[in-house]
């Protein structure tokens, strides 16, 4: 999915007043009616809410349900990218989106600025789209539920990166610096460098690469008696900062953190020494280094040639000095410690993130998948499969815009005002169908 960010300065503050109008009636309502978004709003005449929600669904920032049994409308991740830059935009935050840097397994990169001409990093979650290409059955456990969607984990995947990142920055580790997130947007420094997949011996130059090998295999350690392990620590997460920098604070800097799980996590275990398996893979492929373990030296302080051990141990490395996790709230702390349903929610959306990238993968073969698949992905509301139910797309067509003349709104006004006053009124009677709509049990 592809951010245009073009058409943001032809929007008035009355269409960005009904575009949150409809997200926050997205909150209880699959399909937000046409008079809520209304009611929500704020706006004096209907008229100019009807003129705005037509406005929003040109540019496809708001969309319709085909068949549905009532006149109303939903936010699409168009929309939702629009109202998090917005939110960005006023607090002074961010000036201009520039080029896509990368797209990533659950997420878009790209280059933005701030007022002051600095450069950063903005990274849009999207969870769901790893579906396409290796865990569609992650995708299987939102069928059904209304009340969770991918707009609402991608945003929970973002809050949870960005307190990450600014627990981790704070507590000196070699991470990007976290400036601020709106919804599932990230702004986060800027990394002069190249990703480590792009290191071999040709272009290494000065850097030690036994050095490097040795700091990351501590980094791990170092991050896990935090409390904290990463899962996906791979040559794709990794960047070697540019020699030049004048920012440099150390060789290498680690990113992308959603996925990161607690020390006390039932397979936590596992995803230390997956993580240690990819760099020993890496490092034995790029530069022919393969460390055993040597009992003649005593130097522990590290892992390599010249040290004890060649690599990290869980049980005999893995001490707790800090309780990172407990602060975050770490997937398989919190799973223990809240049984919040927001957090099994997120825990399962991102199992899909711990699947390490083989290096044979290109980002542009994410990429394409994803553009493959692009209607899908956007539609984050489907239930049901699209081979199944072709009718069930969101979809605008122009004349969705001639409210007037809409005879199916006008059979359902009726019936939307009893639904809206049975909401504001917490009826126990008001109950959804497999649409995700709201209807009154008589």
């Amino acid at each position: 999915m592809k951010l245009d960010t073009s058409h943001m300065r032809y929007l008035t503050s009355d269409d960005f007043r009904v575009l949150q109008a409809v997200e926050l009636g997205s909150r209880n309502h699959e399909l937000v009616p046409t008079q809520m978004i209304h009611s929500i709003s704020g706006m004096k005449a209907p008229s100019g809410t009807q003129r705005a929600i037509g406005d929003l669904a040109k540019l496809k920032l708001v969309a319709r349900l085909r068949n549905a049994t009532y006149d109303g409308f939903r936010l699409t991740y168009n929309g939702y990218d629009y109202l998090a830059l917005k939110s960005m935009l006023n607090r002074n935050t961010l000036y201009s989106v520039g080029s896509t840097i990368g797209v990533g397994k659950e997420s878009d990169i790209y280059s933005v600025s701030d007022p002051a001409g600095v450069q950063k990093v903005l990274k849009i979650h999207r969870l769901g789209r790893t579906s396409f290409k290796t865990v569609k059955n992650n995708r299987d456990y939102l069928k059904n539920r209304h009340t969770s969607n991918w707009m609402y984990l991608s945003r929970l995947a973002a809050a949870k990166e960005f307190q990450f990142m600014q627990i981790l920055y704070d507590n000196g580790f070699n991470v990007p610096q976290p400036f601020d997130y709106s919804r599932h947007c990230v702004m986060m420094e800027w990394i002069k460098g190249i990703p480590m997949k792009q290191l071999n011996m040709s272009n290494i130059g000065k850097l030690d690469y036994k050095k490097l090998y040795s700091d990351l295999m501590s980094f791990i350690v170092k991050l896990a008696n935090a409390g904290l392990i990463h899962c996906d620590f791979n040559e794709f997460n990794i960047i070697i900062r540019d020699p030049s920098d004048a920012n440099k604070k150390s060789d290498f800097v680690v990113i992308d953190f959603p996925q990161c799980v607690s020390i006390e996590h039932v397979d936590a275990k596992s995803y230390f020494e997956r993580d240690v398996q990819g760099i020993r893979d890496f490092f034995k492929k790029k530069f022919k280094y393969h460390p055993e373990h040597d009992p003649t030296m005593f130097d522990t302080d590290g892992y390599g040639d010249g040290y004890k051990y060649a690599y990290p141990n869980f049980k005999r490395d893995v001490i707790r000095e800090k309780s990172l996790d407990v602060e975050v709230e770490a997937s398989g702390y919190a799973k223990k410690k809240t049984g919040k349903k927001e957090v099994k929610d997120l825990e399962k959306a991102v199992m899909g993130m711990r699947i390490t990238t083989d290096e044979t993968d290109e980002l542009s073969e994410i990429e394409d998948d994803a553009e493959e698949h692009e209607g899908e992905d956007e539609d984050e509301y489907e239930d049901e499969d699209e081979d199944e139910d072709e009718d069930a797309e969101f979809a605008y067509d122009e004349e969705d815009l001639e409210f007037g003349d809409n005879n199916k709104s006008n059979t359902h006004d009726e019936e939307n005002e009893k639904i809206i006053a049975a909401i504001s009124a917490g009826d126990k009677n008001l109950k959804m169908d497999k649409l995700g709509n709201y209807i009154l049990d008589e």
